[in-house]
């Protein structure tokens, strides 16, 4: 058996032109989508996801601006721009580049984001509506994880769920919309003992540790769904993800590549929340 490769490439170039049509429909009626992302400092890996966030937004449609701060920016400095943002009717989301400078407490940024702008879906108030089951702003790499799924029509309902990964970013949010979804689901972490008595017992398996080659063929289940969230730069300059993607396709039925993969369905999923944002904002159905 060798798996079928899910391309996340693929299908967010589909839901993009979808995003498309539907972003012109809403400027036909006046409506421009705004996406507002803010930058501090010089971290070229955040310098390149925001390149690639402002590309994809002007390709659907989407007014995006860029607010560039140097890394000695006080947190009341950016806090005070956020104020400003939640009160500015022509943005629709608002997105702080983590991670920010050490002297910033990232969970007072993110809980100072107005919920309803809060379109990387990180607000406690989101999570908690998630958790809760109610349609809100889903965190986006998790999000675009379901889509995939759905995308080939992979059973959740009633499957064996283990996510590999426990941060606030993808782990805990992708196992609870997976559990929305009526999986079984496990956690996996670093205090875990006898992780492949886990994995090899996986339905669906999402690895989110970042390290390379972390799971390979000998850890997974035949035939099972294996999405692979890691991106890690090999000293070859390669880009490779937390399973061996080689070893693994021989026995999964399904699976993501590294690049190409679940990377860019992250970015298609905030356009996804910034459209959805300003058509709440203006009552459009």
């Amino acid at each position: 058996m060798t798996a079928e490769v899910i391309y996340g490439n693929v299908l967010a170039e589909s839901m993009r032109n979808e995003m498309k049509e539907e972003v012109d429909k809403l400027k036909e009626n006046g409506i421009v989508p705004g996406l507002t992302v803010i930058l501090i400092g010089s971290d070229p890996a955040s310098q390149s996801y925001v390149k690639g966030k402002q590309k994809a937004s002007d390709k659907v449609g989407i007014h995006s601006d860029l607010i560039e701060l140097p890394s000695d920016t006080t947190e009341q400095a950016l806090l005070d721009l956020i104020h400003q943002l939640n009160n500015d009717e022509k943005v629709h989301g608002i997105l702080v580049q983590l991670p920010l400078p050490k002297h910033i407490r990232e969970q007072v940024v993110i809980e100072t984001i107005d919920p309803s702008k809060d379109v990387d879906g990180f607000h406690p108030i989101n999570i908690g509506r998630m958790i809760a089951g109610k349609d809100t702003f889903f965190p986006c790499t998790p999000y675009g994880i379901i889509q995939m799924l759905k995308s080939k029509n992979i059973e959740i309902e009633g499957k064996n769920a283990v996510v590999v990964g426990r941060s606030n970013i993808v782990g805990k949010p992708v196992g609870q919309l997976l559990l929305n979804e009526n999986a079984t689901v496990t956690y996996c972490h670093s205090r875990t003992k006898n992780m492949q008595a886990y994995t090899k017992s996986a339905d669906i398996l999402i690895v989110a540790v970042g390290r390379a080659h972390f799971l390979s063929g000998d850890d997974i289940k035949e035939g099972s769904v294996v999405i692979d969230v890691g991106v890690n730069r090999l000293e070859t300059g390669k880009l490779t993800g937390d399973v061996d993607f080689e070893s693994a396709k021989e026995k999964a039925a399904y699976i993501t590549p590294v690049p190409k993969g679940v990377g860019p369905m992250t970015i298609t999923m905030l356009l996804h929340n910034t459209i959805k944002s300003a058509k709440k904002y203006y009552n459009f159905s």
